[in-house]
């Protein structure tokens, strides 16, 4: 055998090595963490304290049931996993004691370190947020998966972040597959959100249901999903809205939001979901942002479904978007504003009424309209679009959709 037959050999060897090496190394962080399985509260809050004694690295399993928490459930170690040990998100649920302004327990769950992980579990009742991320605690990379997210007295999920620190924040988060919901239909009172992150940069927010997040008075109620107050960066893609006041914003009056990314997501608002209904998709002091490819309908009287404001917000681009509803330009916002139709009605759509926004038919003003965009490859499902031409507006691409059997979509049906 030559020296060089064995250089190749070698080489190839490495390569092999090097392309296995990420499974190889979680494979050994998941064989050296230490599972908890657990079946009562005071299990669930002496398995935290320990993660937290130990330096982390520990997941801990709950067994189906309720646990009524004695107080928050503090996360201070990284790499901690709290999951339901079934899947089943509806048969474990973490609560605190009640839905109020005068509740105990203001957070269920803060996490102030890196990589946490939540999944397969339902959150409810909290005098504050169910889950707050303290970004000024440098807590990366949260994942929260497939959870139910209900009955928070403020907003579900907090991203909180030390302005006087501006280098410190939470970045790189995920949030996918779960349901967002006041179960009464509607909120406890105003100051009340989904999402609502600060100074977070690179979160993806994708394939979430949000229902009823609709203010009982006084003023209209927080975002569904906001990204603000020097946050940049983020992708929220795929999520269905349904009956809440205001759906998805980047940015605020004086605390803005640089670049990121909304698109194919579905958002619909019933006439009389609500008496502060506002708009769909908001860019505020949010310049180089691209909004594409979502479908809005809402019934009630607002009058815009997209809207990007202030001089601050410029190169954006808003293209390929259906609604029934004008996209408007405020105080100055400037963009691309492309291929976006604003007269959809109802017939267009399988079930508006529910939701359900994707296309009943072939629309000769939608099909194939829309414009190509880098980074625009799917749907409000998951299925690829046809690169270049052919496009549809709108979230859905009804080819897309008639090409495979239709699936039964969680996000628009209740668990």
């Amino acid at each position: 055998m030559t020296i060089t037959v064995i250089l190749a050999r070698a080489s190839k060897l490495l390569r092999g090595l090097l392309r296995y090496a990420p499974v190889f190394l979680l494979a050994a962080g998941l064989a050296s963490a230490q599972t908890t399985t657990v079946r009562t509260v005071a299990e669930l809050e002496s398995a935290v304290a320990g993660a937290n004694g130990s330096s982390g690295n520990r997941t801990i399993l709950l067994l189906d049931g309720v646990y009524s928490l004695s107080g928050t459930l503090n996360i201070t170690a990284p790499n901690v996993t709290i999951a339901g040990q079934s899947g089943v998100r509806g048969n474990v649920v973490i609560q605190g004691d009640a839905m109020s302004d005068t509740a105990r327990i203001g957070n269920v769950i803060r996490v102030a370190a890196r990589n946490f992980r939540l999944s397969d579990v339902t959150l409810q009742k909290s005098g504050f947020h169910l889950i707050q991320i303290a970004g000024e605690r440098d807590a990366d990379a949260p994942v929260i998966r497939n959870c139910i997210l209900r009955d928070a007295y403020q907003q579900m999920i907090k991203v909180s972040n030390d302005p006087s620190v501006p280098g410190v924040s939470s970045d790189n988060g995920l949030v996918e597959n779960c349901l967002f919901e006041y179960s009464a239909g509607i909120g406890p009172q105003f100051y009340i959100g989904g999402i609502d992150a600060h100074a977070s940069k690179n979160w993806v927010v994708r394939n979430n249901t949000f229902r009823n997040i609709v203010s009982p008075s006084r003023s209209v109620a927080e975002f569904a999903i906001h990204f603000w107050d020097r946050s940049a960066d983020n992708t929220v893609e795929r999520n269905l809205i349904v009956n809440c006041d205001r759906g998805i914003g980047f940015g605020l009056d004086g605390k803005g939001n640089a670049g990121g990314i909304i698109r194919n997501n579905m958002i619909y608002r019933a006439a009389n979901a609500g008496r502060f209904a506002d708009t769909g998709i908001a860019l505020i002091e949010s310049p180089g942002t691209q909004v594409y490819n979502n479908t809005i309908v809402m019934e009630d009287g607002f009058p815009w479904a997209i809207e990007y404001r202030f001089a601050s917000t410029t190169g954006v681009l808003v293209a390929n978007n259906l609604t029934n509803k004008p996209i408007v330009s405020r105080n100055g916002a400037s963009g691309i504003v492309s291929r976006n139709v604003t007269s959809a009605v109802g017939s267009w759509f399988v079930s508006a009424s529910s939701g359900d926004l994707h296309l009943a038919s072939d629309v000769r003003s939608v099909k194939g309209g829309g414009q190509a965009i880098p980074g625009l490859s799917d749907d409000f499902d998951g299925r690829s679009r046809p690169p270049g031409a052919g496009v549809d507006i709108g979230a859905d691409q009804f080819a897309a959709k008639a090409a495979l059997p239709s699936p039964t979509n969680p996000r628009l049906t209740k668990p």
